[in-house]
């Protein structure tokens, strides 16, 4: 073999191998469909009993995007694609809809939302377009019966915001929970800390929850997130609190409060140091 056959039979085997052909909606149509032919676990699965999976892929989906993380993100917007799929292939079994009605009405429904692209060129609110529609109340449509407490309560104050319910600053909800604060506080005894009553006080704890994430909404904050954050500093800290209790022989179940509260202070001392 010469020299330049030797060189290009070498190049051949070590050149990469062909990168895979694009896939496509088609594609994945068609291998949840054999899926479901093929299948004993895929085959046997209802809209209800793929219920739990949904709300786990969703999760997860919020996950990668905390991680921030694209080929964490890829992948788990691939899980949460395939309970889409799963779904509209069980529905077109049943005759009901398929997925290019999926998508149909997913277009049909951005185009009536954005006349101000698709449309007549004015730009209305989503709000003021439903209320326009019906008679009856329009503040919970779309919105889950299961949805989080705190992002419902997010989205009802946008909603209401829609159509100009809303403080023009922060500077009310900021005022609002400090009327809230106050009124928790007229419950609870300042001597002893006691509870008269247990129900009122919940009532005035959910106003106070709702106004702290009225403030969050008019400063650009989602509660949520903010306190998802609080979550795993709170997390953090505590386990640094452990590992230094541990360090000096002893266990936080077994300490006073006021030593619990040394090793607390050590560990924000200790982030602040860097």
């Amino acid at each position: 073999m010469s020299d330049d056959h030797a060189s290009a039979a070498d190049s051949a085997a070590h050149a990469s191998p062909p990168a895979p052909a694009p896939r496509s909606l088609d594609d994945a149509l068609a291998l949840m469909r054999d899926l479901r032919a093929r299948c004993d676990w895929d085959r046997v699965q209802t809209h209800a009993s793929l219920r739990p999976y949904l709300i786990e892929e969703a999760h997860e989906v919020d996950d990668a995007i905390a991680q921030g993380d694209d080929a964490v993100l890829r992948d788990e917007l691939g899980d949460l694609f395939l309970q889409v799929l799963f779904h509209s292939v069980v529905a077109e079994e049943r005759g009901a809809f398929g997925m290019q009605d999926v998508a149909g009405a997913l277009i049909a429904k951005m185009h009536a939302r954005h006349p101000h692209l698709y449309g007549d060129g004015v730009k209305r609110s989503w709000e003021s377009m439903k209320a326009a529609k019906t008679k009856r109340s329009t503040l919970e449509d779309g919105l889950p019966a299961g949805l989080p407490s705190l992002h419902r309560a997010h989205r009802l104050q946008d909603r209401a915001a829609g159509v100009g319910f809303d403080w023009p600053d922060a500077l009310g909800p900021l005022a609002k929970v400090r009327e809230e604060m106050d009124e928790v506080a007229s419950l609870i005894d300042p001597a002893t800390g006691a509870v008269g009553d247990q129900d009122a006080l919940e009532a005035e704890l959910g106003d106070l929850l709702f106004a702290v994430v009225n403030l969050c909404r008019k400063t650009g904050v989602h509660g949520s997130l903010a306190l998802d954050r609080t979550n795993a500093k709170f997390v953090r800290r505590y386990a640094t609190m452990e590992r230094l209790a541990q360090a000096d022989g002893k266990t936080l179940s077994t300490l006073t409060l006021d030593e619990q509260d040394h090793y607390w202070d050590a560990v924000k001392a200790e982030e602040r140091a860097g």
